[in-house]
């Protein structure tokens, strides 16, 4: 294990070396109750294994990692019955891979954040650029053509 993972919360929590409320569990992954929730019900899915971004999990991670995200979502909405399960991928600050998903509101704090960013999105001219049909077509041909490369 990695100094960085020695020291990890979420390591310790999958290991059983530190408490979490255990919603879900696979071998590859747990999905944890936030102990700072945004809202009640409020969780983090994370994997077993310490890698800071998502995008670094193995396929098999990946689907244990959204598979439980999906499966709390839908316990989430039953149970609390927001307007949606507000999900999104961390790591920055815990360096260990995380996707918060937050039962969300109408009006609440997460609805006004990304209302918030979403008037930004439309506001500057350098972001209005990147709406151009044109500009859209080019970003969607590079990606698709950097993910034919990787496999």
């Amino acid at each position: 294990m990695s100094q960085q993972a020695d020291s990890c919360v979420f390591c310790d929590i999958a290991a059983g070396r530190a408490p979490a409320q255990v919603v879900l569990a696979d071998e590859l992954s747990l999905c944890i109750l936030d102990i700072n929730p945004f809202t009640a019900g409020h969780c983090l899915v994370i994997p077993r294994r310490h890698l800071p971004w998502w995008h670094d999990l193995s396929e098999a991670e990946t689907v244990s990692l959204f598979t439980l995200a999906r499966r709390a979502s839908l316990g989430l909405m039953k149970t609390y019955g927001p307007d949606f399960v507000c999900l999104y991928a961390r790591g920055r600050r815990i360096p260990h891979t995380h996707l918060f998903l937050v039962p969300t509101r109408q009006g609440d704090l997460l609805d006004g954040f990304f209302n918030a960013l979403e008037r930004f999105q439309e506001a500057p001219a350098a972001l209005a650029a990147l709406k151009d049909p044109s500009a859209l077509a080019q970003a969607a041909e590079r990606v698709r053509r950097a993910c034919r490369d990787d496999f």
